[in-house]
This record gives C-alpha cells, sequence and structure tokens, in this order.
C-alpha cells in the first residue's frame, strides 16, 4: 500500500515519510497526478564514468518509466546548470527542481548533512545504515534540517565504501601524521584529527595533483568509483579495509517541486530511491572487488591492511567529530549523534 504524504512547509515540517517506504520492491505507478512534471536533475558525476551512465542516468529514467512518463527526470552533468557548489542553493530557489548530489558540500551550511554521508568506523552493511537513517528516524531529523533550506531530502544512496587510496602505505596511526591528502566533508575533518593535511581540490584537478605529488593519497568514494578517475595509474597503494561500509550521496528537490506533485508520485520517487541505494551497494561492491584484483594483478599495486589501533583511532575521531557537529547544531545534529550513540549501544559497539 501506498503511503499518503502531506504537503511540505518550510516552516511546519513534518517528516512523514515516503522515504521510509517498507522495501525496496516498487509499486506500480498507479493513479499518479494527471499534469506531466519535469525535474532537471543535475550531479557531481562526471560522465564518461562508468557510474554516471549506469547509476545516476538509470535511476532518472527509472523514475521516469515508473511513473509512466507523469514525472520526467532529466540527468545534467556537473556544472551544466550551475556550479557544483551552488546546488542546494540552485535547488532551493526553483534554479534546479533536483540533484543527485553528494552531501558534504554543504555541511558548513546544513551540518546535518555529515550524517547523510555516513561515518567512519560505525556501520558495514547496507542493512545496518538503513537501521539508523529508516528505522530509528534519523532521515526524518535529516529533513528536517533540509526544510529548512527549502529543500526536500528523499535519502541517502549508496556508493558502497570509502576507500583510501596513496602514494605511501598507512599501517599505523602514525602512518597519518602529515599525510597531505585529498579529502573532504566529515571524512576530512576525521583525517585531521588523525595528523593527517587534507586539503580540497576539484575532481577534474584530482588525477595532476596525484601525478605531481601535491598530494599523497585522496578517496573519491570506493574503489570503483577512483577507479573511474584513474586513481589507479597514479597510486601505488590502496588501503584496507575501507573507512566506511557506505558511503553515500543524497536526492534532494525543491519543497516546491516536491509538494507540486502528486502523493503517489512522491512515494514512488521515495521507493526508487530507497531500491536504487540497496542494489548501487551491490553493483559498487562487486566493482571494488573486481578492481582491486585487477590492481595487483595486471598493474602491481599493493593492498596496505590498516592496523587494529589505527582503526580503533580513526573510530574515535570519527565520533569525536560527531560530537563537534552536535555542540555546533544541537538542534538537529545533537539529536542525530544522540541517535547516533544509541545506535552504536543497540549493536554493541559502544
Amino acid at each position: 500500500m501506498t503511503k499518503k504524504i502531506q504537503p511540505l512547509s518550510r516552516r511546519g515540517f513534518f517528516a512523514a515519510s515516503a522515504g521510509a517506504a517498507a522495501g525496496v520492491t516498487l509499486a506500480a505507478p498507479a493513479a499518479i497526478a494527471q499534469t506531466k512534471t519535469v525535474w532537471r536533475m543535475q550531479t557531481h558525476w562526471p560522465t564518461g564514468n562508468w557510474y554516471y551512465e549506469d547509476v545516476f542516468v538509470k535511476f532518472c529514467n527509472r523514475i521516469t518509466a515508473a511513473t509512466g512518463g507523469e514525472l520526467t527526470i532529466e540527468p545534467h552533468a556537473p556544472e551544466s546548470l550551475v556550479p557544483t557548489g551552488e546546488v542546494l542553493n540552485a535547488v532551493r530557489r526553483g534554479l534546479l527542481e533536483s540533484a543527485f548530489i553528494y552531501p558534504a558540500y554543504w555541511i558548513g551550511r546544513v551540518p546535518a548533512a555529515g550524517h547523510l554521508n555516513g561515518h567512519i568506523g560505525v556501520w558495514d552493511r547496507h542493512e545496518e545504515q538503513d537501521i539508523f537513517y529508516y528505522e530509528m528516524g534519523g532521515l526524518d531529523i535529516i529533513r528536517e534540517a533540509y526544510a529548512e533550506q527549502g529543500v526536500y531530502q528523499v535519502g541517502p544512496v549508496s556508493y558502497s565504501g570509502l576507500t583510501l587510496w596513496g602514494n605511501r602505505p598507512l599501517r599505523t596511526t602514525a602512518d597519518f601524521a602529515g599525510w597531505p591528502v585529498r579529502s573532504t566533508g566529515a571524512a576530512g575533518l576525521v583525517l585531521a584529527k588523525m595528523g593527517a593535511s587534507p586539503v580540497s581540490i576539484p575532481g577534474g584537478e584530482l588525477y595532476q595533483a596525484l601525478q605531481s605529488g601535491v598530494v599523497d593519497g585522496a578517496h573519491w568514494g570506493s574503489t570503483s568509483t577512483a577507479w573511474g578517475m584513474n586513481f589507479q595509474e597514479v597510486c601505488k597503494y590502496v588501503m584496507e579495509p575501507d573507512l566506511l561500509g557506505h558511503l553515500n550521496g543524497e536526492v534532494m528537490v525543491g519543497l516546491d517541486a516536491w509538494n507540486a506533485v502528486g502523493d503517489d508520485i512522491r512515494a514512488t520517487v521515495s521507493e526508487i530511491v530507497r531500491a536504487t541505494s540497496a542494489e548501487a551497494a551491490a553493483h559498487f561492491l562487486y566493482r571494488d572487488l573486481t578492481f582491486k584484483q585487477e590492481f595487483v594483478n595486471a598493474r602491481g599495486g599493493e593492498l596496505v591492511t590498516i592496523d587494529d589501533d589505527a582503526l580503533a583511532a580513526l573510530r574515535a575521531a570519527s565520533l569525536s567529530v560527531v560530537d563537534d557537529f552536535s555542540a555546533q547544531d544541537p538542534t538537529y545534529c545533537g539529536r542525530l549523534g544522540e541517535m547516533l550513540h544509541e545506535f552504536l549501544r543497540t549493536t554493541g559497539r559502544a
């Protein structure tokens, strides 16, 4: 049964959630709204990479097909309509209806977006993050924070793990000291607490930065997404395990655009977001494993294991970042931080 969703306002925002649709099986688009609607959706994923077509474009087409064309999603490449760093503003103002993008870009403006990305050392399986977002209600709180910006947060989409690449091996906590690494968002804050020196470098300049030694390491999502950026050509080492079991992107829609479509369309979009996340997690993981084998066997790269003490230090640094955000933003991050600690107690990881 499709859950009925009430229109959302910027002031009286209630996270009655179509995104909490209970599974990944998509409802048939019966009795969808009469008016045909087009949403332009911009991503940060570069064209020419496998995941632009295999995940992003297919996601857009899937919504168009599931709604019988009543809602058409037009996929747009990075920077094609607005600069990537301006996407949140553009969606809020209606210059762009929607985005399939990376929450780390606006954690300074919406600190709760850091909880959407995922947390180092907290969960490994996709089902575990769904507990936090959907079962415990973490996504509802994140939606409240986004609603203040005039944006509806539909939900996270898994990019699989967060893999560290580099030209020096990282095995111990001491190895992180002074490490010049391209990093963004909460991950950059965690690495800084480990003694590394994170810097922000646009994706288009990252290959050259690694090749020339401007930075000695980087992360760009999972092994397979970094492979699409050709990290395997300019890095000698891949660190294991991944820092995050699931690094998440997000799907956001302007509140005006979201409220302008019918209940059934909103439910269908929400179900497809959740289904895409589960499917993408498996899709990425399979490619991650395949590319790691190729990195070692065909390219002579090395998989380096981060030791248990360093992993414990990374997890402690991650929770310290969570607590920092809670202190800065008690209204949203404070509640999310308490929920995350409850999750850790529930799963025996506290």
